[in-house]
């Protein structure tokens, strides 16, 4: 019993259902396909039964391994709480999986009245602690109930089109849906042209670079220019719903960022017009949940194909995911991440353009360019992946350069495995946070390697 607890006079085991618990573990023991159905919702710590929770945790990694299981497998795994019997009854506990969805929501709601409680405890420690100001109190207070929700709650109505509630989404033509080997171009002549014509289907795509050369803009670019004829869609991680917009208006509307942001300044208001006209015709959706596992993004990758379609699937970025295991160390986690989405790929049969960071040992290079060993913290990232494509913007490391560099970013193509590797020109419009393709000879510059390798 917890201090919260005896103070209100109860048991926390009553806010417990076991029959609730066994039935989720006896239903996802008669079909492990429904796992996906409750795991962006449920998680192994919500089980009152630590024994049924380490069960739940075991399906997930089987699920993300691509791994079945069943009563003989479970009984097998290391320090197994149950043995096959125990699971036998649980299997034929229930008749079929068809209610999973209720036996979760249940167990969940339970488990966030046992953080409530808990919480409780926490917000009565604060109110009693006077040697911190009231408003920093009453914002921790905040902020322990708010992460009651954290990695939990009900996926529908989360996905949101690109004009947020905008009617008008062009539909993806039936024939090019079903030709999960045909490229899709992705608007970058020179990126399609090394690409073979475009992303494909299955592929697990990196774009790496350091912090602030435009991971996340030519990952939008990309993604908006694909959504004009295939669904595309977007884990922000970093950004919230409302930054994503900002950044929208100003690359469909090829307006100022600033000028979005800030709008005194002088807003273009006919072009924004324009630019959400445009946003209706695209099949762009987004969504800022954070701190995911893979098999929170699987779920809610299922979820928006079920109502969608999905082609492209933009993760925003893999730093910011979880491993299923807190306790592993973050080498691990990502390479169950990198191989979690890989195999999703191929699953729901799209492209998964995943963005990565690059070591700051980068920079310690005359060009600064990166490499496929700079990706940062695991080589599984760059073993899974199908294509690795860097982004630099020499400016950025050597403001000196001049207005001659402001808009030129070096894009290297460092591994493709369908395709060759190289080194191509992207405009990069930095008030917009777009790129273009690149028009003419790169320019020249001391530490600049050119298409060939030569310094420029």
């Amino acid at each position: 019993m917890t201090a919260a607890a005896a103070s209100t006079g109860f048991s926390v085991a009553s806010l417990a259902v076991p029959e609730a618990e066994r039935a989720v573990i006896g239903a996802l023991l008669l079909d492990n396909a429904a796992l996906d159905r409750v795991a962006d919702t449920l998680a192994p710590a919500d089980f009152f039964s630590a024994p049924l929770g380490l069960l739940y945790a075991e399906m997930q990694r089987q699920w993300a391994a691509n791994k079945p299981w069943d009563v003989v497998t479970l009984a097998a795994m290391p320090d197994a709480p149950f043995d096959m019997l125990q699971l036998h009854a649980m299997g034929t506990h229930i008749p079929s999986a068809a209610n999973l969805r209720r036996y979760a929501a249940m167990v969940r709601e339970r488990s966030l009245g046992r953080g409530m409680l808990a919480v409780a405890h926490e917000v009565q420690t604060l109110a009693l602690d006077h040697e911190q100001p009231i408003e920093v109190r009453v914002e921790q207070a905040q902020g322990e109930l708010g992460k009651l929700l954290a990695g939990g709650g009900a996926v529908e109505n989360e996905w949101v089109s690109a004009a947020d509630g905008l009617t008008g989404h062009i539909d993806v033509l039936n024939d090019r849906a079903d030709g999960k080997t045909n490229a899709m171009p992705t608007g970058l002549a020179d990126l399609d042209d090394y690409l073979e014509g475009g992303l494909r289907p299955g592929e697990l795509v990196i774009i790496g670079a350091r912090p602030s050369m435009g991971k996340t803009a030519l990952a939008m670019t990309i993604g908006l220019n694909m959504a004009a004829d295939y669904t595309v869609a977007m884990f922000s991680m970093e950004m919230p719903h409302t930054e994503l917009r900002d950044r929208m208006t100003a690359m469909l509307g090829r307006v100022s960022l600033s000028n979005v942001k800030r709008p005194a300044r002088g807003m273009e208001w006919n072009k924004v017009v324009d630019g959400i006209e445009h946003a209706k015709t695209l099949n762009f959706f987004c969504t800022d949940a954070g701190g995911l596992t893979i098999n929170q993004v699987r779920s809610k990758a299922r979820n928006v194909k079920r109502l969608h379609g999905l082609h492209v699937l933009v993760i925003d970025y893999i730093g910011l995911m979880q491993g299923l295991d807190a306790r592993q160390n973050r080498a691990y986690q990502l390479e169950e991440i990198s191989r979690g989405l890989k195999t999703l790929a191929k699953e729901l049969g799209c492209a998964v353009v995943c963005l990565a960071q690059v070591n700051r040992k980068v920079e310690e290079r005359a060009d600064a360019t990166p490499s496929l060993s700079d990706l940062r913290d695991s080589g599984a990232i760059e073993q899974d992946a199908d294509v690795v494509l860097f982004v630099h913007r020499p400016i950025q490391a050597k403001p000196e350069l001049g207005d001659e560099f402001k808009h030129y970013a070096k894009a290297s193509v460092a591994k493709n495995r369908n395709g060759r590797c190289g080194v191509f020109s992207l405009f990069y419009q930095g008030s917009q946070t777009r790129f273009d393709a690149w028009s003419g000879q790169p320019p020249m510059g001391r530490g600049i390697k050119a298409r060939g390798g030569n310094d420029l």
